[in-house]
């Protein structure tokens, strides 16, 4: 408890899934949480439950991202830590490639860590120990045909993660950016595959982990929990693959 005394947290994507246990966490711990999210409803219900505030946040869009840092400057004048959560995984393939389904990805997955970081980096200086966490996935270290657009988004997470971290220690910023990159976790984002695919859909994802299951959205929010907070001190640049050993065959 109080691994995080003190410090500013913005969450985005905060009201279901990991981000919602990774606000929960935050709160626990003693951190002060902003929940960014595009459901005001849930993120409002989510934010009054962890006496954290709600920002409404499109990530894709710049000048909510300004909004957005204005109310913490605003309220504290600083921010301790980023994590770049929000995002959309929709199935398409190289065969049958739609552009703007493409762009809509990437304007979310990728634009919105990139907007997010642009804005966030003043406020992130004025902190003794900042950090950053961006979500990316397996399916942006590995390939998969299904994850056309959202493979290539997260494979840029991937980089932006770590040209961000170069970026603070060339020029001497107290913050450090790493990345998790979780395999199939069992949260709301699967929930269109329940849909579609059935509950066989669900299964073949579980034969196919070394650990015979899906992940748990607080073991990612762990992880992502431990690259926030100031036991990885000397952790940047790097990526914390949350998969249940899928990646390591």
């Amino acid at each position: 408890m109080g691994r995080v005394d003190g410090k500013i947290a913005l969450v985005t994507g905060g009201s279901s899934g990991i981000g919602k246990a990774t606000v929960e966490m935050m709160a626990v711990e003693g951190a002060t949480v902003y929940l960014a999210d595009i459901n005001d409803d849930q993120g409002i219900a989510i934010a009054g439950a962890n006496s954290a505030t709600f920002i409404h946040l499109d990530v894709s869009q710049a000048d909510q991202w300004q909004s957005a840092m204005a109310l913490i400057q605003a309220d504290h004048g600083r921010l301790d830590i980023l994590v770049n959560n929000a995002g959309i995984s929709p199935h398409d393939n190289y065969e049958s490639l739609d552009m703007a389904l493409w762009h809509h990805i990437m304007a979310i997955v990728l634009e919105g860590p990139a907007l997010g970081v642009n804005a966030a980096l003043p406020l992130l200086k004025q902190s003794q120990a900042g950090s950053i966490v961006n979500l990316s996935s397996v399916a942006g270290i590995i390939g998969a045909s299904g994850y056309a657009s959202y493979g290539a988004a997260k494979a840029g997470v991937r980089n932006l993660t770590k040209s961000v971290a170069m970026l603070c220690t060339e020029r001497k910023y107290p913050i450090r950016c790493n990345s998790v990159h979780p395999g199939s976790i069992d949260t709301p984002i699967l929930d269109a595959d329940k849909a579609k695919y059935g509950d066989k859909a669900i299964s073949q994802r579980e034969k196919s982990i070394p650990m015979g299951r899906l992940g748990r959205a607080q073991e990612v929010a762990n992880a992502i929990f431990f690259l926030a907070c100031d036991e990885s001190s000397f952790i940047t640049g790097t990526e914390l693959i949350v998969d249940g050993g899928f990646t390591a065959r």
